[in-house]
Protein backbone atom coordinates (compact mmCIF):
# COMPACT_ATOMS: atom_id res chain seq x y z
CA UNK A 1 0.00 0.00 0.00
CA UNK A 2 1.57 3.29 -1.12
CA UNK A 3 0.98 6.40 0.99
CA UNK A 4 1.27 10.08 0.06
CA UNK A 5 1.38 12.59 2.90
CA UNK A 6 1.60 16.36 3.12
CA UNK A 7 4.49 17.55 5.28
CA UNK A 8 4.14 20.75 7.29
CA UNK A 9 5.74 23.91 5.83
CA UNK A 10 9.47 23.16 5.62
CA UNK A 11 11.95 24.24 8.26
CA UNK A 12 15.16 22.83 9.62
CA UNK A 13 13.35 19.80 11.04
CA UNK A 14 9.90 18.18 10.62
CA UNK A 15 7.22 19.30 13.08
CA UNK A 16 5.64 16.89 15.53
CA UNK A 17 2.48 16.86 13.38
CA UNK A 18 4.52 15.68 10.38
CA UNK A 19 6.31 13.05 12.47
CA UNK A 20 2.95 11.73 13.70
CA UNK A 21 1.53 11.24 10.22
CA UNK A 22 4.84 9.70 9.12
CA UNK A 23 4.39 7.15 11.90
CA UNK A 24 0.82 6.49 10.76
CA UNK A 25 1.96 6.19 7.14
CA UNK A 26 4.60 3.60 8.01
CA UNK A 27 1.97 1.52 9.81
CA UNK A 28 -0.41 1.85 6.86
CA UNK A 29 2.31 0.72 4.47
CA UNK A 30 2.23 -2.52 6.42
CA UNK A 31 4.43 -5.60 6.31
CA UNK A 32 4.42 -5.47 2.49
CA UNK A 33 6.58 -2.33 2.79
CA UNK A 34 4.59 -0.01 0.55
CA UNK A 35 6.19 3.27 -0.42
CA UNK A 36 5.72 6.34 1.80
CA UNK A 37 6.02 9.59 -0.14
CA UNK A 38 6.17 12.99 1.58
CA UNK A 39 5.13 16.03 -0.45
CA UNK A 40 6.97 19.24 0.43
CA UNK A 41 5.37 22.38 -1.01
CA UNK A 42 7.59 25.45 -1.31
CA UNK A 43 11.31 26.03 -0.83
CA UNK A 44 13.00 23.81 1.72
CA UNK A 45 16.57 23.26 2.91
CA UNK A 46 18.22 19.93 2.03
CA UNK A 47 18.34 19.06 5.73
CA UNK A 48 14.54 18.98 5.82
CA UNK A 49 14.26 16.27 3.16
CA UNK A 50 17.03 14.28 4.84
CA UNK A 51 15.17 14.43 8.17
CA UNK A 52 11.97 13.18 6.51
CA UNK A 53 13.94 10.24 5.16
CA UNK A 54 15.37 9.37 8.56
CA UNK A 55 11.83 9.55 10.04
CA UNK A 56 10.31 7.06 7.61
CA UNK A 57 9.74 8.62 4.17
CA UNK A 58 10.92 6.51 1.22
CA UNK A 59 10.53 9.38 -1.22
CA UNK A 60 10.36 13.16 -0.86
CA UNK A 61 8.63 15.04 -3.66
CA UNK A 62 9.59 18.71 -3.67
CA UNK A 63 7.48 21.30 -5.47
CA UNK A 64 8.90 24.74 -6.16
CA UNK A 65 6.55 27.39 -7.52
CA UNK A 66 6.11 31.10 -6.72
CA UNK A 67 2.45 30.52 -5.80
CA UNK A 68 3.47 28.01 -3.12
CA UNK A 69 5.37 30.56 -1.04
CA UNK A 70 2.37 31.09 1.24
CA UNK A 71 -0.43 28.67 2.04
CA UNK A 72 -3.46 29.12 -0.20
CA UNK A 73 -6.04 26.34 -0.08
CA UNK A 74 -6.92 26.43 -3.78
CA UNK A 75 -3.27 26.51 -4.84
CA UNK A 76 -2.28 23.66 -2.52
CA UNK A 77 -5.30 21.68 -3.69
CA UNK A 78 -4.31 21.99 -7.36
CA UNK A 79 -0.70 21.12 -6.59
CA UNK A 80 -1.58 18.05 -4.52
CA UNK A 81 -3.98 16.80 -7.19
CA UNK A 82 -1.07 16.81 -9.62
CA UNK A 83 1.23 15.10 -7.11
CA UNK A 84 -1.36 12.37 -6.46
CA UNK A 85 -1.70 11.86 -10.21
CA UNK A 86 2.06 11.40 -10.54
CA UNK A 87 2.55 9.19 -7.46
CA UNK A 88 -0.66 7.12 -7.64
CA UNK A 89 -1.05 6.39 -3.91
CA UNK A 90 -3.71 4.19 -2.32
CA UNK A 91 -3.89 6.57 0.67
CA UNK A 92 -3.42 10.34 0.84
CA UNK A 93 -2.71 11.33 4.45
CA UNK A 94 -3.03 14.71 6.18
CA UNK A 95 -2.66 15.87 9.76
CA UNK A 96 -6.10 16.76 11.10
CA UNK A 97 -5.24 20.44 11.49
CA UNK A 98 -6.75 23.51 9.83
CA UNK A 99 -4.99 22.79 6.52
CA UNK A 100 -5.90 19.12 6.49
CA UNK A 101 -9.54 19.78 7.32
CA UNK A 102 -9.72 22.41 4.56
CA UNK A 103 -8.03 20.46 1.79
CA UNK A 104 -8.81 16.77 2.43
CA UNK A 105 -12.54 16.71 1.52
CA UNK A 106 -11.97 18.76 -1.63
CA UNK A 107 -9.06 16.58 -2.73
CA UNK A 108 -11.11 13.43 -2.09
CA UNK A 109 -13.82 14.79 -4.39
CA UNK A 110 -11.32 15.58 -7.15
CA UNK A 111 -9.68 12.15 -6.90
CA UNK A 112 -13.06 10.37 -6.67
CA UNK A 113 -11.73 8.91 -3.45
CA UNK A 114 -13.19 7.93 -0.12
CA UNK A 115 -12.71 10.16 2.92
CA UNK A 116 -12.11 9.40 6.60
CA UNK A 117 -11.49 12.32 8.96
CA UNK A 118 -10.00 12.29 12.48
CA UNK A 119 -8.68 8.75 12.22
CA UNK A 120 -7.16 7.85 15.58
CA UNK A 121 -6.10 4.27 14.98
CA UNK A 122 -5.46 1.91 12.09
CA UNK A 123 -4.93 -1.74 11.33
CA UNK A 124 -3.48 -2.99 8.04
CA UNK A 125 -5.18 -6.14 6.71
CA UNK A 126 -4.37 -8.42 3.79
CA UNK A 127 -4.61 -5.97 0.93
CA UNK A 128 -6.75 -3.56 2.91
CA UNK A 129 -6.98 -1.19 5.82
CA UNK A 130 -9.23 -0.67 8.85
CA UNK A 131 -9.39 2.83 10.33
CA UNK A 132 -10.67 3.76 13.77
CA UNK A 133 -12.53 6.95 14.56
CA UNK A 134 -14.08 8.31 17.76
CA UNK A 135 -17.82 8.97 17.79
CA UNK A 136 -20.07 10.92 20.16
CA UNK A 137 -17.23 12.95 21.63
CA UNK A 138 -15.10 9.90 22.38
CA UNK A 139 -17.82 7.77 24.00
CA UNK A 140 -17.23 5.00 21.48
CA UNK A 141 -14.88 4.03 18.66
CA UNK A 142 -16.03 2.99 15.19
CA UNK A 143 -14.00 0.68 12.96
CA UNK A 144 -14.18 1.63 9.29
CA UNK A 145 -12.95 -0.97 6.79
CA UNK A 146 -11.73 0.75 3.62
CA UNK A 147 -13.75 -0.88 0.85
CA UNK A 148 -12.04 0.81 -2.09
CA UNK A 149 -9.02 2.94 -2.89
CA UNK A 150 -7.83 5.62 -3.12
CA UNK A 151 -8.89 7.06 0.22
CA UNK A 152 -8.05 10.43 1.76
CA UNK A 153 -7.45 10.37 5.53
CA UNK A 154 -6.85 13.00 8.19
CA UNK A 155 -4.99 11.69 11.25
CA UNK A 156 -6.20 12.94 14.62
CA UNK A 157 -3.34 14.76 16.27
CA UNK A 158 -1.77 13.36 19.45
CA UNK A 159 -3.42 9.99 18.86
CA UNK A 160 -0.18 8.30 17.78
CA UNK A 161 3.42 8.55 18.91
CA UNK A 162 5.61 10.52 16.47
CA UNK A 163 8.07 8.69 14.24
CA UNK A 164 11.60 8.37 15.58
CA UNK A 165 14.43 9.22 13.23
CA UNK A 166 16.61 6.28 12.25
CA UNK A 167 20.25 7.09 11.61
CA UNK A 168 21.45 6.16 8.14
CA UNK A 169 17.96 5.94 6.64
CA UNK A 170 17.55 7.98 3.45
CA UNK A 171 14.79 8.94 1.04
CA UNK A 172 14.83 9.38 -2.71
CA UNK A 173 14.40 13.06 -3.56
CA UNK A 174 12.33 14.06 -6.59
CA UNK A 175 11.64 17.50 -8.04
CA UNK A 176 8.17 17.72 -9.56
CA UNK A 177 7.09 20.54 -11.85
CA UNK A 178 3.46 21.60 -11.39
CA UNK A 179 1.24 23.87 -13.44
CA UNK A 180 -0.54 26.46 -11.31
CA UNK A 181 -2.69 29.35 -12.52
CA UNK A 182 -2.39 32.71 -10.75
CA UNK A 183 -6.22 32.90 -10.91
CA UNK A 184 -6.27 30.28 -8.15
CA UNK A 185 -4.96 32.86 -5.71
CA UNK A 186 -8.17 34.37 -4.35
CA UNK A 187 -6.57 36.08 -1.38
CA UNK A 188 -3.35 37.97 -0.79
CA UNK A 189 -1.09 37.61 2.25
CA UNK A 190 -0.30 41.12 3.44
CA UNK A 191 1.40 40.26 6.70
CA UNK A 192 2.05 37.25 8.91
CA UNK A 193 1.86 37.72 12.66
CA UNK A 194 3.12 34.89 14.85
CA UNK A 195 1.79 34.49 18.36
CA UNK A 196 4.52 34.84 20.95
CA UNK A 197 4.92 31.58 22.83
CA UNK A 198 6.89 31.56 26.04
CA UNK A 199 8.15 28.19 27.09
CA UNK A 200 6.86 24.93 25.66
CA UNK A 201 4.02 24.79 23.13
CA UNK A 202 0.72 23.54 24.51
CA UNK A 203 0.44 20.68 21.98
CA UNK A 204 3.95 19.42 22.78
CA UNK A 205 3.98 19.88 26.56
CA UNK A 206 4.60 16.85 28.76
CA UNK A 207 2.64 18.54 31.54
CA UNK A 208 -0.54 20.60 30.93
CA UNK A 209 -2.36 22.55 33.65
CA UNK A 210 -5.84 23.55 32.48
CA UNK A 211 -8.53 25.73 34.04
CA UNK A 212 -12.24 25.92 33.42
CA UNK A 213 -15.46 27.64 34.40
CA UNK A 214 -14.90 26.73 38.05
CA UNK A 215 -12.09 29.30 38.30
CA UNK A 216 -14.76 32.03 37.98
CA UNK A 217 -12.46 34.57 36.34
CA UNK A 218 -9.06 35.23 34.74
CA UNK A 219 -7.11 35.94 37.94
CA UNK A 220 -6.72 32.28 39.08
CA UNK A 221 -4.93 31.47 35.83
CA UNK A 222 -1.90 33.19 37.35
CA UNK A 223 -1.69 30.31 39.85
CA UNK A 224 -2.09 27.77 37.05
CA UNK A 225 0.72 29.49 35.16
CA UNK A 226 2.92 29.35 38.25
CA UNK A 227 2.27 25.61 38.61
CA UNK A 228 2.94 25.01 34.92
CA UNK A 229 6.25 26.88 35.14
CA UNK A 230 7.33 24.83 38.15
CA UNK A 231 6.53 21.61 36.26
CA UNK A 232 8.04 22.93 32.99
CA UNK A 233 4.67 22.57 31.30
CA UNK A 234 2.03 24.68 29.57
CA UNK A 235 -1.32 26.19 30.49
CA UNK A 236 -4.57 25.18 28.81
CA UNK A 237 -8.24 25.99 29.28
CA UNK A 238 -11.72 24.72 28.61
CA UNK A 239 -13.92 26.36 25.99
CA UNK A 240 -15.97 28.02 28.73
CA UNK A 241 -12.85 29.87 29.94
CA UNK A 242 -11.77 30.99 26.46
CA UNK A 243 -15.30 31.99 25.41
CA UNK A 244 -15.51 34.14 28.55
CA UNK A 245 -12.37 35.96 27.42
CA UNK A 246 -10.37 34.97 30.50
CA UNK A 247 -7.51 33.54 28.41
CA UNK A 248 -6.58 33.48 24.69
CA UNK A 249 -8.50 31.16 22.38
CA UNK A 250 -5.20 29.45 21.50
CA UNK A 251 -5.19 27.95 25.02
CA UNK A 252 -8.37 25.97 24.41
CA UNK A 253 -8.14 22.19 24.78
CA UNK A 254 -10.98 20.15 23.33
CA UNK A 255 -12.81 18.93 20.28
CA UNK A 256 -12.72 22.40 18.70
CA UNK A 257 -9.40 23.39 20.27
CA UNK A 258 -5.95 21.85 20.72
CA UNK A 259 -5.44 18.10 20.97
CA UNK A 260 -2.99 17.21 23.73
CA UNK A 261 -1.59 13.96 25.12
CA UNK A 262 0.82 14.90 27.92
CA UNK A 263 2.29 12.65 30.57
CA UNK A 264 0.30 14.62 33.19
CA UNK A 265 -2.91 16.61 32.64
CA UNK A 266 -4.11 18.66 35.61
CA UNK A 267 -7.73 19.84 35.24
CA UNK A 268 -8.67 22.58 37.68
CA UNK A 269 -12.32 23.63 37.88
CA UNK A 270 -13.20 21.70 34.70
CA UNK A 271 -16.42 19.70 34.82
CA UNK A 272 -15.40 17.32 32.04
CA UNK A 273 -17.82 17.82 29.14
CA UNK A 274 -17.31 15.28 26.37
CA UNK A 275 -16.09 18.03 24.00
CA UNK A 276 -13.24 18.81 26.41
CA UNK A 277 -12.44 15.15 27.05
CA UNK A 278 -12.08 14.58 23.30
CA UNK A 279 -9.06 16.89 23.32
CA UNK A 280 -7.19 15.40 26.29
CA UNK A 281 -8.35 11.80 26.67
CA UNK A 282 -4.97 10.57 25.44
CA UNK A 283 -3.23 11.97 28.54
CA UNK A 284 -1.25 9.30 30.40
CA UNK A 285 -2.20 10.57 33.87
CA UNK A 286 -5.18 12.84 34.56
CA UNK A 287 -5.46 14.77 37.83
CA UNK A 288 -8.77 16.53 38.56
CA UNK A 289 -9.45 19.24 41.15
CA UNK A 290 -13.12 20.15 41.52
CA UNK A 291 -15.58 21.08 44.24
CA UNK A 292 -18.30 18.87 42.71
CA UNK A 293 -17.74 15.19 43.61
CA UNK A 294 -20.13 14.17 40.82
CA UNK A 295 -18.29 16.09 38.06
CA UNK A 296 -17.82 13.89 34.96
CA UNK A 297 -14.08 14.65 34.96
CA UNK A 298 -13.67 12.27 37.92
CA UNK A 299 -14.83 9.34 35.76
CA UNK A 300 -11.71 9.64 33.58
CA UNK A 301 -9.28 11.01 36.18
CA UNK A 302 -6.59 8.76 37.61
CA UNK A 303 -6.31 11.00 40.67
CA UNK A 304 -9.09 13.23 41.97
CA UNK A 305 -9.24 15.90 44.65
CA UNK A 306 -12.63 17.21 45.80
CA UNK A 307 -12.14 20.69 47.19
CA UNK A 308 -11.56 24.39 46.55
CA UNK A 309 -8.60 25.00 44.24
CA UNK A 310 -7.77 28.18 46.21
CA UNK A 311 -6.91 26.05 49.23
CA UNK A 312 -5.34 23.18 47.27
CA UNK A 313 -3.07 24.89 44.75
CA UNK A 314 -0.70 26.90 47.04
CA UNK A 315 0.56 23.89 49.07
CA UNK A 316 0.52 21.74 45.93
CA UNK A 317 2.73 24.25 44.10
CA UNK A 318 5.05 24.43 47.09
CA UNK A 319 5.42 20.64 47.20
CA UNK A 320 6.01 20.47 43.43
CA UNK A 321 8.67 23.19 43.64
CA UNK A 322 10.36 21.36 46.51
CA UNK A 323 10.35 18.10 44.51
CA UNK A 324 11.65 19.73 41.32
CA UNK A 325 14.43 21.57 43.12
CA UNK A 326 15.37 18.52 45.16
Amino acid sequence: MDILLLADPPGEAPTRNTLEILAAARRMAGPAHGKVTAAVLGESPPAFSAALGRAGADQVVRLHHPLLTHYQADVYLAALQQVAGAVGPQVVLFADDSRGREIAPRLAYRLRAGLVTEAMGLRPTDGGLVLQRQLYGGRCVAELPVARFPVVVTQKLRSIEPAVEEAGRTAEEVQLAVTLDAALTRTRVLRKVAEEIRGVKLENARVVVSGGRGLRGPEPFAKLTELAQVLKGAVGASRAATDAGWVPASWQVGQTGKQVSPDIYIAVGISGAIQHLAGMSGSKTIVAINTDPDAPIFKVAHLGVVGDFKAILPPFIAKCREAMEG
